[in-house]
């Protein structure tokens, strides 16, 4: 007789909820993805925008990553997931088009920063402080988006 070994569901490792969120890889890095993300909007805010098309997307870029990540956390710090599968998904689905849509935002953003060092405009520290800040969280939403497809 074959002995009947635990489900798979049971070897899964359950998701965490309240402040284990902050202790849990890769769970953890919600938290400095918001933080980067503002800053790359605060940033992008205080300068003077001299493309409105390419900064303007950026902007849209990190706001919107940074509410819906934001919820994220809500979600899983007052345990909304109810350990449920399909927020694994969820998760890994989000962070991975998050990734993409931030990369092509920090290019748009350093695109600027290049085109403002050879303005008279003083932005360019603030410019330049921003494409640090946006591929700083492109990597951080790429780390969770991977960690999460791996675990």
């Amino acid at each position: 007789m074959a002995s009947v070994g635990p489900s798979a569901a049971s070897t899964q490792p359950a998701l965490p909820s309240g402040v284990a969120v902050f202790k849990t890889i890769p769970y953890a890095f919600i938290l400095p993805e918001i933080v980067c993300g503002t800053w790359v909007w605060i940033l992008v805010a205080a300068t003077s925008v001299s493309l409105p098309l390419l900064q303007g997307w950026v902007m849209y870029v990190s706001l919107t990553s940074c509410l819906i990540s934001l919820l994220l956390l809500l979600s899983y710090l007052l345990g909304f997931h109810r350990n449920s599968e399909n927020w694994k998904v969820l998760d890994s689905l989000y962070h991975g088009t998050t990734a993409i849509l931030y990369m092509s935002a920090a290019v748009l953003q350093a695109n600027a920063t290049i085109n403002s060092e050879f303005s008279i405009s003083p932005n360019y520290q603030l410019n330049s402080a921003a494409s640090f800040f946006a591929f700083l969280t492109t990597f951080l939403y790429i780390l969770h988006a991977f960690s999460i497809y791996y675990q």
